[in-house]
């Protein structure tokens, strides 16, 4: 069975990260991706929450972003939401399966799968 591939179809950040609060320990977000096969127009719900990064012990080296299982945990100093969308992309990229589920459960790794718990 030849392998499928999917693509980040979009990124929606909500809140606005401009409208975040000053205060570092409430730089606090989700964001959604839309990801489907190459080849589609839509795709399917991945939401990853943001979560503040804290202690100055803590100093992420991939562009200010690092991921434990379904969250995102950035810094708002070094934040920018095009760093991000690379970053994302990049991640979505990796990700090589037989079927569209196993893709799904693989990326439901690092953001919630809106099927992940679906069961026909």
């Amino acid at each position: 069975m030849r392998s499928k591939r999917a693509d980040l179809k979009s990124l929606y950040i909500e809140p606005d990260t401009s409208t975040l609060p000053s205060d570092p320990a409430e730089f606090v977000f989700l964001a959604r991706m839309s990801v489907g096969p190459p080849d589609g127009a839509d795709g399917e719900t991945f939401d990853i929450p943001s979560a503040p990064l804290s202690g100055s012990r803590n100093n992420p080296a991939d562009g200010g972003v690092y991921l434990p299982r379904h969250h995102l945990v950035v810094t708002m100093e070094m934040f920018d939401k095009k760093t991000l969308l690379a970053w994302l992309e990049a991640r979505v990229r990796e990700v090589e399966a037989s079927t569209w589920r196993e893709i799904g459960e693989r990326l439901g790794r690092i953001a919630h799968w809106e099927f992940e718990d679906y069961t026909p």
